[in-house]
């Protein structure tokens, strides 16, 4: 692999990235290689299982549908421009592309901020609630809040993008990243940002702190009833559900606020790319892994789909005339015809 190319040609900015002071940066780049490719089969599995599965047609599925369809954006965003640089030996990255990757990771961390704590209302409404949940959950609120997550996130994303983009650049181009990120390119401006890094903060309060502290409170409220009624066949099916998403906020919120929230001197260049790594490679990885998991629904419209494509198989094979390739329900369902005719 040559040597890394740190010359800027105009506005370009470098990315010192993952691998310029790694002495076997070929198994980095193969792990993440491989977790960006496990990242789009889980996402893009766990998105068809629920549009072909009319019994995951529901306000609960709809918005895990909307967290894969975010965390396959999300990844996206990042790996192919770490493959191919790592593949050219080469991390410049134009001004116009460095905005454009800048505001499509802002709006995808706001969007998924956001989206977590409906996910979150909506286990609230189901347990806590359960003979209004179709009204208070139906179709058009559904949409209605998603439609609000994504707005909200691009909104503040492109307040953030068009003033960051517009302060003066000088000296160093080296952006102590492997993506353009707000706190990164202001280590580069030459001008206090002091009030905007204020106006910063309270964005992420907005979008980081005020949807966890809903979270919260929404399974303060379905741990309050839960112990109230019981654990019964329901309510044991229902907490499987919350520990799911439960151990997603806490995997994507933890690595934010520990990014964003603690002081500078309490985290190094090195440890912000680590962290980063985890909520921006991993959780996208590792979110449709534990809703699949740990969610027998899903599990079991995985099987549904799976055994239907084999007995396709086997009729295409052996031809559909044969009786010993019916399976079970296909004989049940043929019974049920045969009963029904004159």
């Amino acid at each position: 692999m040559e040597k890394w190319n740190n010359r800027t040609t105009g506005n370009d900015f470098v990315l010192l990235g993952l691998f310029h002071q790694m002495k076997a940066p070929e198994l980095l780049f193969t792990f993440i290689f491989l977790v960006f490719l496990m990242a789009l089969i889980v996402n893009v599995m766990m998105m068809i299982l629920i549009w072909l599965n009319s019994h995951l047609h529901t306000p609960m599925y709809f918005l895990l549908s909307q967290l894969s369809l975010m965390d396959l954006l999300y990844i996206s965003t990042f790996v192919p421009k770490i493959v191919i640089d790592f593949l050219s030996g080469r991390n410049n990255i134009s001004f116009t592309n460095c905005g454009i990757q800048l505001f499509l990771f802002t709006t995808l961390v706001g969007a998924e901020c956001l989206l977590l704590a409906v996910m979150a209302y909506d286990r609230y409404v189901a347990i806590c609630h359960p003979l209004h949940y179709s009204i208070l959950m139906r179709p058009t609120v559904c949409a209605f809040m998603v439609a609000g997550a994504w707005l909200g996130a691009l909104l503040n994303a492109l307040i953030h993008v068009v003033y960051v983009m517009n302060l003066p650049y000088c000296g160093s181009r080296e952006i102590q990243h492997f993506f353009c990120e707000i706190p990164a390119l202001l280590e580069l401006v030459c001008a206090d940002t002091s009030l905007y890094e204020n106006g910063l903060f309270i964005s992420g309060a907005v979008f980081l702190l005020l949807p966890i502290s809903a979270i919260m409170a929404s399974y303060g409220q379905i741990l309050s009833t839960v112990l109230k009624l019981g654990l019964n066949m329901g309510m044991r099916k229902a907490l499987t559900t919350c520990s799911s998403h439960i151990i997603v906020v806490t995997l994507f919120y933890g690595t934010a606020i520990s990014k964003y929230f603690l002081p500078k001197s309490y985290h190094t260049v090195e440890q912000d790319k680590l962290v980063s790594i985890f909520y921006t490679i991993l959780t996208p990885m590792l979110n449709p892994l534990i809703y699949s998991l740990r969610n027998k629904e899903m599990a079991g419209a995985l099987r549904k789909v799976l055994g239907r494509k084999i007995t396709i198989e086997n009729r295409r094979k052996n031809g559909p005339w044969l009786q010993k390739d019916f399976t079970i329900t296909e004989k049940k369902n043929v019974q049920q015809i045969n009963c029904t005719l004159p």
